[in-house]
């Protein structure tokens, strides 16, 4: 049954307790001796990838579990073979464990098919589960609406023993697919509509990714997840909030079944700015070209945070940060964005990179020269320690770093000023040199030689530190600068009849050819970087041994400490 098993039960935590509905529903059930243990589980279904609103559920799971010297399991809902496939199984597994979480067992649903059709036989035999004929298309019409109730379906009232034949004969394959349901006989005027004769199991004539043809019928989510909950022994089944009115249909299976029964608890999913987590959206968005694909770094796949340069601490940081509530909320993304920026500003070593070059040629600088700078790789961390970085005559400079005809507070470059090279000299602009068209395309300046470093001597001051490149050692990189994918904040709040690719961003990708210092070179592939006045960049795996290609991860602008700011 268990086909992989670690020795991971979770060690509590030493920290203050925490405070939740969540937390004080496990402490209530410990102290009143509900349960003596505490047991979780994370259960994806294996047709598509995570994304970061399943980085949310991962830790309310694996994070509740240690907290209370628990354990949680990793388990498949792979009940629906049309849409599971083995590559999002291994996928899924490889993003739990990036994201840094270890599970006690690793179990799906589909090793449970024998057990989930005997606690089926047994519905049967109490008169509490029936064979039904209607078509899909009937069975929504007989189901009613939220404002009428449902009608009972005609075979509503066959007897055990032909239900459990009829049963059986779905089992061998006896029937077409989609003639014939198993369905719960609860109450078809419920105010609440999954209890009205809920379907049990379907005929599927589709190979699963496990048990190949074994089976063609199975069984559905509502009636598989509380069952393999408690066959496991799972405490508390944390969902999302849209299974609060499913709970009634989970506890009426386990109440009629006569098994052990966990507890569920809802709480609010993540609501992401300027994102849709909607698995239908995200695969329109891959389908139609919109994106390269699920690892694209625009995406909100843990794929895609990865390879934009998001790191498994920021992603549960944000996480522990967002907390846990019972009513849906739009986060901001600046959060997210801030909890990478402030473990990056820790642990990034710093560089300089300019990505719209400018060419400076320092005319009163010896020709064929080169002095070796020393620079600060982190001042965040001095055992970072430093590095040497090359400076000659000719250099590369922001574009827009220079100004012919400055507006008041513009401090860089301009004609006739002094500006600071980082960890190196001042230079002065004395000549601006422009292309037919009236493009600048090159700067003509001095050097003072008894400012290295960046003070002068005399005193005299300079209003702005600008990063450079020296040509002659500069390293060609590709950049890509990513910015929202989306233009509007709130993509969940759509009127009927908004396309959601209509609020598509046409500038949410931007690619530069560019150039960084030598130091990076051969740098692999997830390294980040901080580049100086500019962002945090990471080594993408496009990168090739001839050209490396940087993801900007996040801006050095914190706009969420600005929005915090505002808020206090």
């Amino acid at each position: 049954m268990t086909t992989e098993t670690t020795s991971a039960t979770l060690k509590p935590e030493t920290k203050p307790e925490k405070s939740d509905f969540i937390r004080t529903a496990i402490r209530d059930d410990l102290a009143s001796g509900r349960y003596t243990y505490v047991r979780t589980r994370f259960p994806p279904e294996p047709n598509g990838y995570l994304h970061i609103g399943h980085a949310k559920a991962m830790y309310v799971d694996f994070e509740i579990a240690r907290e209370f010297g628990g354990t949680c399991n990793l388990r498949f809902d792979d009940t629906n073979p049309v849409k599971e496939e083995q590559e999002y199984v291994d996928a899924i597994i490889e993003d739990v464990r990036w994201l840094g979480y270890e599970w006690d067992g690793l179990y799906f649903a589909s090793d449970y098919f024998e057990q989930l059709y005997e606690f089926a036989v047994k519905l049967i035999k109490k008169g509490k589960a029936y064979v039904c004929d209607l078509s899909p298309e009937e069975l929504r019409e007989y189901r009613g609406t939220l404002t009428t109730p449902g009608r009972e379906s005609p075979w509503r009232n066959r007897s055990v023993e032909e239900n459990l034949e009829l049963f059986e004969r779905m089992r061998r394959g006896e029937f077409p697919e989609g003639s014939r349901t198993l369905r719960a006989k609860i109450d078809m005027a419920s105010g609440n509509i999954n209890l009205r004769d809920p379907v049990m199991y379907r005929i599927l004539y589709t190979p699963h990714h496990r048990t190949g043809t074994k089976w063609c019928i199975y069984p559905t989510y509502d009636f598989a997840h509380g069952q393999c909950d408690s066959i496991e022994g799972i405490t508390h089944s944390l969902c999302s909030l849209e299974y609060e009115d499913h709970r009634p249909l989970y506890e009426w299976f386990l109440r009629e079944l006569e098994i052990f029964e966990p507890r569920q608890i809802e709480f609010a999913r993540l609501k992401l700015s300027y994102t849709v987590l909607s698995k239908r959206k995200l695969i329109q968005l891959v389908q139609g070209g919109y994106v390269r694909g699920w690892d694209d770094p625009r995406m909100p796949t843990l794929r895609g945070l990865r390879r934009r340069g998001y790191t498994p601490s920021a992603i549960r940081d944000f996480c522990a940060r967002i907390g846990i509530a019972k009513a849906d909320s739009l986060v901001d993304i600046a959060l997210l964005e801030h909890c990478l920026r402030e473990e990056l500003n820790k642990t990034a070593p710093r560089v300089m990179a300019v990505l719209r070059p400018l060419r400076v040629v320092i005319e009163n600088y010896p020709e064929g020269q080169v002095e070796w700078l020393e620079a600060i790789n982190n001042p965040e961390d001095p055992s970072a320690g430093t590095r040497q970085v090359p400076f000659s005559r000719v250099l590369y400079i922001e574009q827009e770093d220079f100004m012919e005809n400055p507006p008041p507070k513009f401090y860089r470059l301009a004609p006739g000023r002094e500006v600071r090279l980082r960890y190196g000299y001042f230079i002065k602009c004395e000549e601006v040199v422009k292309d037919a068209e009236g493009n600048v395309v090159e700067l003509r300046c001095t050097y003072d030689p008894a400012t290295r470093g960046g003070n002068a001597p005399d005193g005299r001051k300079v209003k702005a530190t600008i990063h450079w490149v020296s040509a002659a050692h500069a390293l060609p990189i590709e950049v890509r600068l990513y910015n929202h994918l989306f233009t509007r904040a709130n993509m969940e709040d759509l009127e009927e009849g908004e396309n959601f690719l209509d609020y598509l961003n046409p500038n949410s990708l931007e690619v530069v050819q560019a150039y960084a210092e030598p130091s990076v070179a051969g740098a692999p592939v997830g390294k980040h970087y901080q580049f100086e006045r500019l962002g945090y960049f990471v080594v993408d795996p496009d990168s090739t041994p001839e050209k490396l290609v940087f993801n900007r991860a996040v801006t050095l602008k914190d706009e969420w400490a600005k929005i915090k700011q505002q808020m206090e």
